[in-house]
């Protein structure tokens, strides 16, 4: 569909990052319209019942959220402030290893050394960044064209991009803390080593020890439901179910896939650029597998119980080998594997009749119609034997079939094409500005632009920072708080 009337920002997509500009445009004094086409509100950040048992709910994309509380964007949003609880658990995530003991990393730096191997090498590795976890997200998050704010936290991170970022990752000591950062690294699915993974595993790893990876109580809608109701709040406009077909008037914010424009457009996109989408190109997928647990999992290892976030991808080698395998079109005979148990932190998502939720991806290649449920499975009998015994439901998304929840996802890709270097820095397109594109008041505001992915709203920030200035004058962004 097209825009019956003109706004001066229409905003497609409701994702984090078009909340988030929607939400910045809205405070500067702007009429705002936000399109969604799902029937529901949230993209990557929706909670949604379980079809059977509707006292359980699932994280649709996203369950925990390291950059909840360290988001330059959502710390000003002050998320607390406006009744979003977020419990922060002492284990941040774990890692089972084949017979080792499961390596932990607790939000307490000083416990995780003390119960690695060789704990004083994570303590090198992270304690640095630790100590200056500010200038960390602020690097990492950063619009990649200002200058660091802690050049000391930049050269930190620079160093250690340099080491695990490359066949020197050999540098960090000790299979289990090996196993330990590569876990945290495969958040951002590529090859292993590389600065893509590296750069996410080095900030998210450095969350885990300040302000922890929090769990939003009631399911990470309630992220999402905060920046609705200040957008309401201050005058903006949303609508679900409604799919952009035709160009809207005024300036746009797309939180979509660039290829979106291709549709959208049509003719009126420079031939150059046109041409530059079409070549676009989107990396590995995940399949999602949610399950609805009877009991606790009976692990092995009891250290693993006390874990809401776990990576279930084995050691280091096998971790890389499957990433690289994923990358090169095949499936892994064992996957990396993600899973959340949110009910460790958050009692309201256990129903009446002791029913919780298991979260989890498999990483499979680009666009991969196999259904994972039963490789996820047999990877948790590996460390919980019996698992399967307390399974009592199965939802199963093979990775083709992503985007049928949420458009961006294309072959699976919660990246939505941008875990490469190249556009991590330098956008969809190659562009000074990537959030602005050549086509007369339209502009990028999705995971696919600078900073990249995850739940931070920061790509929603610069494409708003980049239409004030650009489209209205306005020089200075609005103040977030409550």
């Amino acid at each position: 569909m097209g825009c019956n009337w003109v706004v001066d920002v229409t905003v497609v997509g409701s994702g984090p990052n078009g909340l988030a500009a929607a939400v910045i445009c809205a405070r500067a004094g702007l009429s705002v319209q936000v399109f969604e086409a799902q029937p529901t509100l949230g993209g990557g950040a929706r909670t949604l019942p379980d079809p059977e048992f509707g006292g359980v709910t699932h994280d649709v994309c996203s369950a925990v959220h390291p950059l909840a509380l360290a988001s330059p964007f959502l710390a000003a949003f002050d998320l607390p402030a406006r009744g979003v609880t977020l419990q922060v658990p002492p284990v941040s995530y774990a890692n089972p290893l084949p017979g080792m003991p499961t390596a932990v990393g607790y939000h307490d730096l000083d416990r995780t050394c003390a119960e690695l191997l060789d704990g004083d090498s994570w303590r090198r590795l992270l304690g640095p960044l630790v100590d200056r976890d500010g200038g960390v997200v602020n690097f990492l998050l950063g619009d990649k064209r200002s200058i660091p704010r802690d050049p000391i936290a930049a050269a930190f991170i620079a160093r250690n991009m340099l080491e695990q970022g490359t066949p020197l990752w050999g540098r960090l000591s000790g299979a289990d803390a090996r196993a330990l950062f590569t876990g945290v690294a495969a958040h951002a699915i590529n090859r292993m080593p590389s600065f893509v993974t590296t750069g996410a595993g080095l900030m998210l790893a450095t969350l885990a020890h300040t302000v922890g990876w929090p769990i939003p109580v009631g399911g990470s809608q309630a992220i999402p439901d905060a920046l609705i109701a200040d957008l309401r709040a201050h005058g903006g406009i949303i609508s679900a179910g409604q799919q952009i077909t035709e160009p809207p008037g005024g300036v746009v914010l797309f939180d979509t896939a660039p290829t979106a424009l291709l549709a959208i457009y049509r003719d009126r996109i420079p031939a150059k650029y046109a041409k530059a989408l079409r070549r676009y190109r989107f990396g590995p997928g995940v399949a999602k597998v949610d399950f609805v647990l009877s009991d606790e999992i009976p692990w092995k290892d009891s250290r693993a119980a006390d874990a809401p976030t776990l990576h279930m991808g084995g050691g280091r080698d096998q971790m890389a080998h499957a990433e690289k395998e994923i990358a090169a079109g095949r499936h892994a005979d064992w996957p990396m594997v993600l899973a959340s148990l949110p009910h460790l932190a958050d009692s309201s998502r256990i129903d009446a009749h002791g029913r919780r939720p298991l979260w989890t991806y498999a990483h499979v290649p680009h666009g991969s119609t196999l259904d994972q449920a039963e490789t996820v499975t047999s990877v948790f009998e590996r460390f919980a034997p019996g698992f399967r015994d307390i399974v009592v439901g199965v939802r199963s998304v093979p990775a083709s079939r992503l985007s049928e929840h949420n458009a961006n996802l294309v072959g699976g890709d919660i990246g939505v094409g941008g875990n490469s270097l190249l556009h991590a820095l330098a956008g969809p397109t190659p562009r000074f500005n990537p959030w602005a594109t050549p086509i007369p008041k339209v502009y990028l505001c999705s995971s696919a632009t600078p900073p990249g992915g995850g739940v931070h709203g920061m790509a929603g920030l610069y494409a708003a920072r980049t239409v004030l200035r650009r489209e209205f004058g306005i020089k200075r962004l609005p103040p977030l708080s409550p």
